[in-house]
Parts: C-alpha cells; sequence; structure tokens
C-alpha cells in the first residue's frame, strides 16, 4: 500500500513528530522544515529526512504532502495550519490549538472549507492508562461524575527560560497554556467533554518574576494558574499547573474523577513520564481498590492514530472542535485572572 506523505514543520519537538510518523509501516516524513538552518540541518540529518526548507510555506508549496505536522510556536499554529490545510494537507497542530479561540475558530473553519482534518496533539490521551481509564469510563463504572481535579506542577521547570515559552506575544501565556492544556483535555475527554458555562480563576508570576528581573531575561507570563470550572450538567473541574512553585516533587502530574459509583486517579511514577492508574469502588459497603497497570489494551500514539484514521476512513479523536472547547476554556481563565471575576461561557 501506498505511504501517507508527511512533512513536520519546526525541528524542536517537531523530532518525536518525525520519528513518531516514520514508526508507522503507513507514513514517511518526506520533508522537514525550520527557520533555524542550523538546527534544521543537524535534525534532518541526525532524523535522515533528505529534502528541508527553511521556508515552511516553501516545502507545503513544492511537496504533495498527505499529512502536515505544526510544531511550531503558538503564535504561529493559526497560519501555518491554515496554510497546510489549503495546501491539501491534512493537519497534527501541537498544543495549543491557538493563542486563543478565535484563532482556533479560524482553523476549524478553514478545515471544513478544504475538507481535511484538523487534529491537536492532546498527546497525554495516548498512553495504556488514559485509554484503559477511557475505557472503564465508558462503562458506567463511575456512574455520574461530579467533581474533577487535574494537575500539572513543577518545582522549577521554566521551559528555556528568557525564550519563546515566557512571552505571551509568542505563547499566549505561560504554564496554564503549556501544561495545563494537556491535563485540561485529559480530564474533558475522561468526562466525555461537558459544556462548560463558567470558569473563576487566577494566576500568579512571585517566582519567575523575580529570577527575570535578577537575570534580565524577558519573562510576562504566569508561573502557575489554577481555575475552577463549572459545566451544564454540574459537575466541577479543578485545573492547577505550574513551572515553579514550592513543593516537595519535581514533577507532579494528577488526574482524578469522582463519581456517584466510583474514583479514578492517574498518576505519574517516579516525577517522571510513566503513569499508573487506580480505580476506587464500594460494593454491599466494602472499598475495593482496582489497579491498572501493564499488560493494557496498548494505546497508539497520535501520529499513528492520525495515519489509521485516515487510511480506514473513520472519525479521529482529538478533534479540532475539542481544541476550540479548550482554547475558550482558557481565554476564560486568563480573562478570570486578569478581572478578578468568574466569566460566563454560555
Amino acid at each position: 500500500m501506498k505511504k501517507l506523505k508527511v512533512g513536520v514543520i519546526g525541528l524542536g519537538m517537531g523530532a518525536s513528530h518525525v520519528r513518531g510518523f516514520n514508526s508507522h509501516p503507513s507514513s514517511e516524513v518526506m520533508a522537514v522544515a525550520d527557520v533555524d538552518k542550523a538546527r534544521l540541518d543537524s535534525r534532518a540529518d541526525e532524523l535522515g529526512v533528505e529534502k528541508r526548507y527553511s521556508d515552511p510555506m516553501e516545502m507545503l508549496a513544492k511537496e504533495k504532502l498527505d499529512i502536515a505536522a505544526i510544531v511550531v510556536p503558538n503564535k504561529f499554529h493559526k497560519p501555518l495550519t491554515i496554510a497546510a490545510l489549503e495546501a491539501g494537507c491534512h493537519v497534527l497542530c501541537e498544543k495549543p490549538m491557538a493563542m486563543n479561540a478565535k484563532e482556533a475558530e479560524e482553523m476549524l473553519k478553514a478545515s471544513k472549507r478544504c475538507r481535511k482534518r484538523l487534529m491537536i496533539n492532546f498527546s497525554f490521551r495516548f498512553t495504556p492508562q488514559s485509554y484503559a481509564l477511557k475505557q472503564e469510563v465508558d462503562s458506567g463504572i463511575l456512574g455520574k461524575i461530579y467533581y474533577a481535579r487535574t494537575v500539572w506542577l513543577r518545582r522549577r521547570g521554566m521551559p528555556g527560560f528568557g525564550g519563546w515559552f515566557g512571552q505571551k506575544k509568542l505563547a499566549g501565556g505561560g504554564p496554564i497554556i503549556d501544561l495545563g492544556v494537556h491535563r485540561l483535555d485529559l480530564a474533558l475527554y475522561l468526562m466525555n467533554y461537558p459544556k462548560p458555562v463558567w470558569v473563576m480563576a487566577a494566576t500568579f508570576d512571585h517566582i519567575a518574576r523575580e529570577k527575570a528581573l535578577k537575570s534580565g531575561k524577558l519573562f510576562d507570563v504566569e508561573d502557575m494558574g489554577v481555575a475552577s470550572i463549572k459545566f451544564d450538567d454540574g459537575a466541577m473541574l479543578t485545573l492547577e499547573a505550574s513551572w515553579a512553585g514550592n513543593i516537595k516533587n519535581n514533577e507532579e502530574m494528577e488526574t482524578r474523577l469522582l463519581g456517584s459509583k466510583g474514583g479514578l486517579r492517574q498518576f505519574n511514577l517516579g516525577e517522571g513520564y510513566e503513569f499508573d492508574a487506580e480505580i476506587y469502588l464500594e460494593r454491599d459497603g466494602r472499598q475495593y481498590d482496582m489497579r491498572l497497570h501493564p499488560p493494557v489494551p496498548a494505546a497508539r500514539q497520535s501520529m499513528h492514530h492520525l495515519v489509521d484514521c485516515i487510511i480506514e476512513d473513520k472519525p479521529h479523536t482529538a478533534t479540532g472542535e475539542e481544541g476550540l472547547v479548550v482554547m475558550k476554556i482558557l481565554d476564560a481563565i486568563y480573562k478570570s485572572a486578569a478581572t478578578g471575576k468568574p466569566v460566563s461561557l454560555k
């Protein structure tokens, strides 16, 4: 069978996209693009990709690609996604979908206009534990979900301090839009994406602001944010995300759901990126803990999922529509933090 031709724009985190698509038997990365010429050449050599472009628009114009992966600073997600869609590509766009909900809406409209898929790389859905938990939740084991808490906290972990991650004009925000977006999507995904109706939030920059002043580095986003989100079915979700906070662990990730029949918890192991998961139940007045650990049903990478869905002509998950819901919540979080008031999403 003919392989789907893939182009990857951005070779920072984009290197993992190249490896992901190349590990699927039905897709191959044919070209890569990066405006940093030194990084372009070194990464392309390392990854074994011959065709390389310093101008992503040139790549989209010259290469007849089936899929384009957009793995660049958030500011450029919208223009490059729309350009790729208009060039006839399905798109896998890194999270967050865009700088704000308005941009996300434009991307979604372009996807529909061009009749091409738009998938957002909410990669934390694609772990064995997430896959198993989703199956359990969909079976009804938790009953009615009424509360959730999802966090990604770092003791000190500000990516590329002084670089684009800490600049609002390029990133749109700090850990809420960088880390929180992953845990937010995972919680919403497990909850079957209930409709948000209002958000109350706060952001802080006490640690990073002092560090920026001392080092002379540019940093104008939060280093921690918290939010409460209410849904139309009465459920609540608490979100916490930080790049810097005085906690014990270097890296702490957890998602909890509480339901009328049971609860669940997914958490990282050893302050790293391996996960475990548990479900807590009551039967006939007795409490039971059920641990979900390998072997569990295999979870495909997001790149594999998109390729399979294109080949098999079936719907994909992590859709542009879901990405838009996340962006609307993120917009409301930053607005609420700025105004000190709840923000309605009705």
